[in-house]
């Protein structure tokens, strides 16, 4: 391809060239002409890499590019090269679409700023949140179209109908007694249609496909922030200098969440220097007794106040409920009555996690971060065994007593969640907007209030583990958690924004995320699925509500259904698999057996990525050992090299008298 060779070198005048300066001036024009019809049938891609390469200024590389594409719009009324304009269109529409997409995601900007202002630890608790909104988006979906809308249409399971009065969104009774909103408000009948829909199996497989998936969400989303932040900790996250130059967050950028992060950095650098002289340190006898008697003592503390707490929960649902059997429906006292339960248990997850605070100082840890950890152990433990006493009660004493005692059960678990809710806003306001103001305008020395990330998100399990027991019980229960969820969002990041500072105190963001997420998989989706499944394999429906009624249990469903398939030709693969693999104990036997293989194959395999990183980082630091070795030899050549070249030479004082002077003369001589 042409190079415009024409145009007169630096230094050349035209005269001696033996050109008119009208005759160059034409034979550049030529040859650029030349040069613009080769370039025109290039593609894309090589004209554009070709005008890059030609040896003159920006000006005239840009005059000719407009030239060649004049004279490719003049040529044909469609451009040559459409395969580049539809690449463009599609590049255009890829990023308009994705710009689109990421403004539809709920909260994207919201939670940058809550990032930016207040830093990862803190956004850690709002990712949470959202985590769990999506969760119940999902389960609300599922159930309001395969149970709820077949139930309406077809027909409404209410025979008697009471007059709202506004104590039901408090207690859920009344009005909302025999509505679909609980399990009494579904019946078990086949609606007739093309095909047949059978309400009962209908009921069944959606609760069951639902806690299912969740299982599989939980379990893949912990195994994966496990995989990121815990088992590669041995590796370079756990040196203080990744720490000190990496472990930055750049998406701060408030000038207090700055300084609160870099004090955080600070902290974890001590609490890393602090567990290393702590395994270096040896305690002495006496002090280790009394160090392991303090922890002793305060774990019977704790665990003296969860039995009791467990204790008055039970006996106060046993005695309520004796007094509820007898009561008038329309009796308004009687009904708000039944709000003595949950606001104790509320009052017990508030009052008892701040006595747990006043025994971890007893203890006087040197770590922070196993502080915050034993404190979680004890909030859980607490939330779990009020949950395990409640469901003991649920599962025992109601069946016996009540007629349709799930109704009862989901509407125990809905006045939970309101009163949960309720103490919610009430802590948010008390907690943290009169401390603000009383640590603000009155007593200064208190500050401003930390924003508690490990309390705030155990609320949020114990409330999500309601609402997986409840799902049974209540199928809509997701709408009152979807919208007890996004008020909480609203309303903690405005309280955080006006009442709240960072903690400062904190572990690192990503294992505390994958934390919350394994709280989330055990205790409480574990127990909330063990409830569901006892209900379902072992207790007997009510007799007069609900869609298993006329059964003994309600997987009998499960039953007639692989039954009567069976009669249908060309479907005993079905009943086969049904009744020798699911049904057979030896089937979970086999499954759990793979599964501990498997896990223990992906063991072997992290430990041996560990002893590899091991090995890598040994061999940096051999590395780096033999480069400091031959750095130090080399300044030590050059420093000898160096003193040789300019020592001055040593001259000596006496005088000399050289015997052959005369072999120094010339031969000639």
């Amino acid at each position: 391809m042409r190079r415009l060779s024409v145009y007169p070198k630096p230094g050349t005048s035209l005269g001696n060239l033996g050109l008119l300066a009208n005759e160059i001036q034409q034979e550049v024009e030529n040859n650029t002409s030349d040069l613009v019809s080769e370039l025109v049938d290039l593609s894309a891609g090589a004209r554009i890499q070709a005008i890059r390469s030609l040896p003159v200024s920006c000006d005239e590389r840009r005059t000719i590019r407009n030239r060649v594409i004049s004279v490719k719009n003049s040529k044909t009324i469609f451009n040559v090269d459409c395969g580049q304009q539809v690449s463009r269109s599609f590049r255009r529409f890829g990023v308009n679409v994705a710009s689109v997409r990421q403004r539809l995601v709920m909260w994207h900007g919201t939670l940058k700023d809550i990032g930016g202002r207040f830093g990862t630890s803190v956004l850690t608790y709002f990712l949470f949140l959202k985590w769990l909104l999506k969760f119940n988006l999902f389960s609300l979906i599922i159930n309001f179209g395969f149970i709820t809308i077949p139930q309406i249409v077809h027909a409404p399971n209410i025979t008697n109908v009471t007059a709202f009065r506004g104590l039901e969104l408090l207690t859920g009774v009344g009005y909302f007694n025999q509505t679909v909103l609980f399990y009494g408000g579904y019946n078990g009948e086949v609606i007739v249609s093309k095909p047949a829909y059978n309400m009962q199996l209908a009921y069944f497989f959606t609760i069951a496909a639902y806690l299912v998936l969740c299982g599989i969400s939980l379990i893949y989303s912990m195994s994966r922030s496990f995989q990121k932040n815990f088992v590669l900790e041995s590796g370079p996250v756990s040196g203080g200098a990744w720490r000190l130059l990496c472990s930055w967050d750049f998406s701060v950028v408030n000038e207090k969440a700055i300084q609160n992060n870099k004090n955080n950095l600070g902290i974890e650098l001590k609490e890393s220097l602090s567990e290393r002289l702590q395994r270096k340190r040896t305690m002495a006898v006496s002090d280790w007794i009394k160090h392991v008697s303090l922890h002793l003592l305060a774990w019977l503390l704790s665990s003296g106040l969860a039995v009791g707490s467990c204790a008055s929960i039970y006996f106060l649902g046993i005695n309520q409920l004796k007094s509820n059997l007898n009561h008038d429906p329309k009796d308004l006292k009687a009904e708000a009555s039944t709000l003595l339960l949950p606001v104790v248990v509320s009052l017990i997850n508030l009052i008892v996690p701040l006595i747990f605070s006043l025994i971890s100082r007893m203890e006087s840890y040197s770590n922070p971060r196993a502080k915050i950890y034993i404190s979680i152990t004890r909030n859980v433990i607490l939330k779990m065994s009020i949950v395990g006493i409640l469901c003991y009660y649920w599962l025992n004493s109601v069946p016996m007593d009540v007629s349709c005692w799930e109704s009862f059960v989901g509407q125990s678990v809905y006045r939970l969640l309101i009163i949960d809710f309720i103490f919610c806003l009430l802590g948010t306001f008390f907690g943290e907007f009169l401390r603000n103001v009383i640590g603000t305008k009155l007593i200064q020395s208190l500050g401003v209030p930390e924003f508690d990330i490990a309390r705030n998100v155990l609320d949020l399990i114990y409330a999500q583990t309601l609402a997986w027991i409840g799902i049974y019980f209540s199928p809509l229960l997701p709408v009152m958690q979807v919208i007890k969820l996004f008020i909480i969002f609203y309303v903690k990041k405005i309280s955080l924004s006006m009442n709240c500072q960072p903690p400062k105190h904190t572990g690192r963001a990503a294992q505390m995320q994958t934390v919350f997420i394994a709280l989330l998989f055990f205790p409480s989706f574990v127990g909330a699925l063990s409830m569901v499944a006892y209900t379902v394999w072992s207790l007997n429906p009510s007799k007069h509500c609900g869609p298993f009624q006329g059964l003994n249990t309600p997987f009998d469903i499960i039953i007639r259904w692989t039954n009567d398939i069976q009669k249908v030709p060309g479907t005993h693969w079905v009943w086969w698999i049904f009744e020798n693999v699911l049904r057979s104990e030896l089937f979970y036997y086999l499954i759990t057996l793979i599964l501990l293989v498997f896990t223990f194959f992906l063991w072997q395999i992290t430990e041996g990525r560990k002893e590899l990183i091991k090995s890598l980082r040994q061999q940096i630091v051999n590395e780096g050992k033999d480069k400091a070795f031959l750095l130090n030899k080399l300044q030590n050549t050059q420093k000898q090299r160096r003193q040789m070249t300019f020592r001055p030479p040593d001259f000596d004082q006496t005088a000399h008298f050289n015997s052959n002077w005369m072999n120094t003369l010339p031969l000639d001589r």
